[in-house]
């Protein structure tokens, strides 16, 4: 495999930044009680990443040591600025949904830890693939969860009724489901999360730390 395909490929397994490098977990829990909103968030950071990768690649052989993580904190929240004003332009009732937790992009610890471990000593290109590779990796475990949730906390996925009619006035629905909001808490999304992190280990015993 190709080094470049390992910058894509990686995070989306092996080295998955939520589940592997345990960042990114506070989006994970607030988030993803819907579907629509994991990936929004999902798309919102791969934008922000990747174009936030190649941007500070591009500066960093005239960016101060002393100042970097300042100028990394500039771009990100420039970025960011831009998804929340494009939310609020064309999905407004989605953007407030999501709340400060677009704003709290700009300290999500993947965006910072690949512009200063990756994008500072590397080029613009393979920058852009490691930003695009690492937003994928964390994109696809918080569809994962809002998948689930949705669908076991409310019975819908996208909004869309989908294990069976609600029996009106009641908590229940048709084929034996009851909707007791249970999965829509965030500790359930945790819970989610080290599920897929015991598949992940189960499946590949080289993960499993001594």
């Amino acid at each position: 495999m190709g080094k470049d395909s390992r910058l894509i490929l990686d995070p989306l397994a092996d080295n998955n930044p939520i589940t592997i490098q345990v960042l990114g977990i506070c989006s994970a829990l607030a988030i993803t009680a819907e579907l629509e909103a994991s990936i929004v968030m999902s798309i919102s950071v791969l934008f922000v990443l990747g174009v936030g990768n190649v941007v500070i690649s591009l500066m960093r052989n005239i960016i101060p040591s002393k100042i970097r993580i300042i100028v990394q904190l500039i771009v990100v929240a420039t970025l960011v600025i831009i998804v929340d004003l494009v939310l609020k332009a064309f999905a407004y009732e989605l953007s407030k949904t999501l709340s400060v937790f677009v704003g709290l992009i700009i300290t999500n610890c993947i965006i910072m830890g690949r512009f200063e471990a990756f994008a500072l000593g590397n080029g613009p290109w393979r920058s852009f693939l490691d930003g695009i590779g690492n937003a994928l990796g964390y994109g696809v475990i918080l569809i994962i969860v809002g998948f689930f949730r949705e669908l076991l906390g409310s019975g819908t996925l996208l909004g869309i009724q989908v294990l069976g009619d609600p029996i009106e006035k009641t908590g229940l629905y048709a084929l034996g489901y009851e909707n007791n909001g249970f999965m829509l808490l965030s500790p359930m999304a945790l819970i989610v999360v080290g599920i897929i992190i015991w598949v992940q280990r189960s499946r590949n015993k080289a993960l499993i730390e001594d």
